[in-house]
């Protein structure tokens, strides 16, 4: 099941467009982890405001990684900020352009705008686990940065470094496809991304959530 599979026609794309959960990350292990979707279908607030604002000092244009429903981009567009968002699901990218921002229905691994000229990047609301391989999805960012550029990422509140098959799951208990996910606290993350020449810069907590600023060696992406 490749990546881009797993979230066209799932119950993901169905609370895209509605807007609700529940909605949850099924385990392979049948434990489930939930899903924010009312949270990421509704305007930016709280903890956003703290990416928002790193952003509008970075004064780049940010390109925002499974950007889901859209807010983080309509938000920064709002505020002046270029900004794209990217996402494998339809109905995220179709929310995403009706809020007036600019999406492209695509994976972080496909062929993407301005590659290697990117001023920031996004990875928020867990899209750290995009294809269940943390190293591979960070050397990605660090192709798509600009050599001095900054990838604004949200890591879990503990120190852990997990690999899942997982399926959404939907209130009903309809499930979609099978894919691989990961999740990573602040440590594991810092590790894997010093690989992929990205060094750390900044760590701050708001309103519960936890982030980090990584930035890209100033001479290009190599192993620090």
């Amino acid at each position: 099941m490749t990546l881009t599979a797993a979230w066209v026609d799932d119950p993901f794309a169905e609370a895209v467009r509605t807007g609700r959960g529940p909605l949850w990350l099924r385990r392979e292990d049948g434990g489930r982890i939930p899903l924010d979707i009312e949270r990421w279908c509704a305007p930016a607030a709280g903890a956003d405001h703290s990416l928002l604002l790193r952003c509008l000092r970075l004064a780049a244009p940010v390109l925002d990684l499974g950007c889901g429903p859209g807010r983080l981009v309509a938000e920064l567009l709002a505020l002046g900020v270029p900004a794209l968002g990217v996402d494998v699901t339809g109905a995220a990218v179709d929310r995403t352009v009706g809020l007036g921002g600019a999406a492209l229905c695509r994976s972080v691994f496909d062929r993407l705008p301005a590659e290697g000229r990117w001023g920031a990047a996004l990875l928020a609301d867990g899209n750290l686990g995009i294809g269940g391989d943390p190293a591979a999805l960070l050397r990605r960012c660090a192709e798509l940065l600009a050599p001095g550029g900054s990838l604004l990422v949200e890591v879990e509140p503990r120190e852990i470094d997990e690999r899942w098959t997982v399926q959404v799951e939907g209130p009903d208990g309809r499930t979609g496809p099978s894919f691989s996910w990961a999740r990573l606290g602040a440590a594991a993350t810092v590790r894997y991304a010093r690989r992929a020449g990205l060094l750390p810069a900044e760590r701050w907590v708001s309103h519960g959530r936890h982030f980090l600023a990584l930035r890209k060696h100033a001479a290009g992406s190599r192993r620090s």
